[in-house]
């Protein structure tokens, strides 16, 4: 495919930079475009141009808000085969989890332009002479560190609900995938007014490091990793600038002795491995009850071993690379720990043979059995195509084992019974999903408990992520003199 070169966008134009960053695909290591990398001093020229931009924004009405948003949303679904070549490119994902992720990118903006007209606020009962009422108001200038696994989905999310309700942006896209970012940030900053989007792709050390510490920015949203993530809250901490976080997880799937197996092994397999197992909610750890334990596994590793590996571009493909020669690395030491700690290796565990793969970054869809939680590969994110079993003897266990982890983002219930949903309360995760994997959706809140994040975006809970709530008090009487 042609490569795509973007600069960066401050202020309604676009900008060069001293260096550039080169995108691979990461199934074949050409090169598939360049971004302009900015700096600190680029960063703060976009928050103050978003700074500029905030008030006469915040006081659109919300039928000028919405129209930009449904422009977007056209675009894109207009340029949907475009843009999908390019994610699959920059991201090596296969072409349908492309589509999907834009799909769903659509469906966000057209929600949260639906949603401009709905931010209402509350009287609140006081006393006859009083007229208390609340509103919701922008926080103005909004920062968006964007991740590389799902960057339209992801950072699109904070974006329309960042828009739809008055604020302006400074985005920086993720430096290991940051093309399909910047094509839907230039289509933006094209609908909105100057000043209101402004894209600064570069190192987090000196970008993100400037977003999260500056005392321009009045909201934070970040998605990426725990360790970061604390980074990113010490930061804020400075300019007491509020933070929405969606960090790490180790998603459990739960299947207990009566769930439909067949049904639940096809949950477990696209839970891991879709997206090479590159996803914050990765059902990496399946707790497994004892009684149908040979039966699930059994299932799940001959549906493991039909997955076709290949680049985002082939149509036969089921999984492709994980984004970096590091992360390869990262995913085959977790699977050598496994080994060396006295897991099962049952599938996978290794790099795929065929030659046309050998320039790529793939790691086979990989499944152990008798791992314990205290396993390394059952308490850490490994973000890869690595399944472990754990088996246990009860739900009650069950449930235990799912909770006993620093991550609380996801959680995935496979059962026929009719208490799924008291189970379900007693999972501390900030998502669980019965009889399905954990899946997204504009309409839904998201967010993790515990180590997992701080906050919720999508649904109307991304209203109250990017606003504050004032209170307003109205006296109807004159004061009373109070030093008679």
């Amino acid at each position: 495919m042609e490569s795509h070169e973007y600069d960066l966008v401050i202020d309604g134009e676009r900008h060069d930079a001293a260096t550039t960053l080169s995108v691979e695909n990461p199934a074949t290591g050409e090169t598939v475009g360049r971004v302009a990398s900015g700096d600190a001093a680029d960063a703060r020229a976009a928050i103050d141009a978003a700074g500029t931009a905030a008030d006469d924004w915040a006081s659109a009405s919300p039928a000028d808000r919405a129209a930009p948003l449904r422009t977007v949303a056209d675009r894109i679904e207009n340029d949907a085969d475009e843009l999908a070549a390019l994610l699959a490119a920059e991201a090596g994902k296969p072409r349908p989890t492309a589509e999907g992720e834009i799909a769903e990118t659509v469906a966000q903006f057209r929600f949260y332009a639906g949603v401009t007209d709905k931010v209402r606020g509350d009287t609140v009962p006081t006393a006859e002479n009083r007229l208390n009422y609340t509103k919701r108001s922008p926080y103005g200038v909004t920062a968006h560190v964007v991740p590389w696994n799902y960057p339209l989905l992801l950072g699109t999310r904070g974006f329309a609900a960042a828009l739809a309700t008055g604020n302006t942006l400074v985005v920086k896209p993720p430096s290991l995938a940051p093309l399909s970012t910047m094509w839907v940030g230039e289509v933006m900053a094209e609908a909105f007014p100057d000043g209101v989007v402004n894209l600064v792709p570069g190192p987090g050390s000196e970008v993100g490091a400037e977003l999260a510490g500056s005392g321009g920015v009045d909201a934070i949203t970040f998605t990426g990793s725990t360790g970061v993530g604390r980074g990113v809250l010490e930061a804020a901490a400075e300019h007491v600038t509020p933070v929405d976080v969606e960090l790490g997880g180790k998603a459990p799937a739960i299947v207990l002795d009566d769930a439909d197996v067949e049904n639940a092994a096809r949950g477990v397999v696209a839970g891991i491995f879709s997206n090479a197992g590159q996803n914050c909610v990765a059902t990496s750890r399946c707790l497994v009850h004892e009684d149908v334990h040979d039966e699930l596994v059994a299932a799940v590793v001959e549906k493991t071993e039909r997955i076709t590996l290949g680049g985002g571009d082939d149509p036969e493909t089921d999984m492709g690379p994980v984004i970096s020669a590091d992360a390869k690395a990262d995913v085959l030491g977790y699977v050598d720990s496994a080994v060396e700690e006295g897991a099962t290796l049952l599938t996978g565990g290794g790099t795929p043979d065929d030659p046309t793969l050998a320039d790529g970054h793939f790691v086979e869809p990989t499944v152990f059995d008798d791992v314990t939680p205290d396993m390394t590969v059952a308490c850490e994110e490994i973000f890869g195509p690595v399944l472990s079993f754990v088996t246990v003897s009860s739900t009650e266990e069950a449930i235990a084992v799912a909770n006993d982890s620093p991550f609380g983002l996801a959680a995935s219930l496979w059962t026929d019974s009719l208490d799924a949903t008291q189970l379900a309360d007693r999972l501390d995760h900030g998502l669980v999903a019965v009889n399905t994997f954990p899946v997204s959706m504009p309409q839904s809140p998201w967010g993790g408990n515990k180590e997992s994040g701080i906050g919720r975006e999508g649904g109307l809970e991304g209203v109250e992520a990017f606003t504050t709530v004032d209170s307003v008090v109205i006296e109807h009487d004159d004061m009373g003199d109070p030093y008679l």
